[in-house]
């Protein structure tokens, strides 16, 4: 065989194995508290070149095996995130959490056959209804990364207070307003939080499902638990409460800001046009994420500025 054919042959068995390994998450735990690490995602919009990875999953070290929360968007990713659980911890994987519907929390359910994945019952219930369509808007936006992905609904519910899983104690924590089923899990040794995305910081919320009033309140909640550490959806680890005050913010400008444009008569193009504050810029995604809320939210206020229209009494 010449020189140059060995090359391309070469080449070709280098392309072959970089496409059966699939999409490389290169995925790094960063120690949060003694035993407890998270998986920091990118501050973007899915694409394909991130493969979905825009999420923050973590994992908690038990006497008795490791406690996966959320398992991210793709089959690909869940096994990344258990090989780097393995590499860490050299103990099996035997429960995972799962925070709330969204694709890029729970589709890496998959790579964790026979282990329990729990979540709340209306969680589950939204998977069993919309877990395709899921599933299949982010193939459409992901691409090859989410190759061979399927929906793994949860076969377990978690139920909110105490438990003890594998020999650490935690506290699972029952919410809602990101979705109409939140969880979020608190380890009582470390006292740290997995907000799940009831929490963004320096990343702008999303609210395809929100009830922001409830939202809000949770947001109150959370600001009353006794966290040394809390780990958002999105964004950097915490040691504060300033990712609680800027979703706080954030969601109360969002609302304000559409019941007045609402009330003006605004249509939906001219609310588009809006200004946000300038302490809001710096945000990753705002445009996108601003024109989503006001696609998902405005038309239920402008429903409210309606004249309700009084019935006719019956002669």
């Amino acid at each position: 065989m010449s020189r140059l054919r060995l090359l391309a042959a070469l080449a070709a068995g280098v392309s072959t194995l970089a496409t059966a390994a699939g999409f490389d998450y290169r995925l790094q735990p960063v120690p949060v508290a003694d035993g407890v690490y998270t998986l920091i995602g990118k501050s973007e919009n899915f694409s394909r070149d991130n493969g979905g990875n825009i999420v923050n999953t973590g994992f908690i070290i038990a006497p008795d095996g490791v406690i996966v929360i959320d398992s991210g968007p793709s089959k690909g990713y869940g096994e990344h995130q258990r090989a780097a659980i393995a590499k860490l911890t050299g103990k099996p994987v035997v429960q995972v959490l799962l925070t709330h519907a969204h694709p890029d929390h729970v589709l890496g359910s998959q790579a964790y056959p026979g282990v329990p994945v729990a979540s709340l019952p209306a969680t589950t219930a939204t998977l069993t209804q919309s877990g395709d369509a899921l599933l299949g808007n982010l193939y459409r936006l992901v691409g090859d990364a989410m190759r061979d992905t399927e929906v793994r609904l949860p076969n377990a519910e978690a139920r909110d207070g105490a438990v003890t899983i594998a020999g650490r104690k935690l506290r699972l924590i029952a919410a809602r307003g990101h979705t109409d089923a939140d969880l979020m899990v608190f380890d009582d040794a470390t006292r740290t939080l997995f907000a799940g995305d009831l929490v963004f910081f320096d990343r702008t919320p999303t609210t395809p499902n929100a009830d922001i009033p409830a939202w809000l309140a949770t947001l109150d909640a959370i600001d009353a638990l006794p966290f040394a550490a809390l780990v958002p959806g999105h964004g950097p680890v915490l040691r504060d409460h300033a990712g609680i005050a800027q979703t706080r913010d954030y969601l109360r400008w969002l609302r304000d800001s559409l019941q007045g444009a609402a009330r003006r008569g605004l249509d939906m193009p001219e609310v588009l046009e809006l200004p946000v504050p300038e302490r809001f810029r710096h945000l990753a995604v705002l445009r996108t994420e601003y024109e989503r809320s006001v696609s998902h939210l405005y038309p239920a206020y402008e429903l409210d500025t309606l004249p309700t229209i009084p019935r006719s009494k019956p002669k």
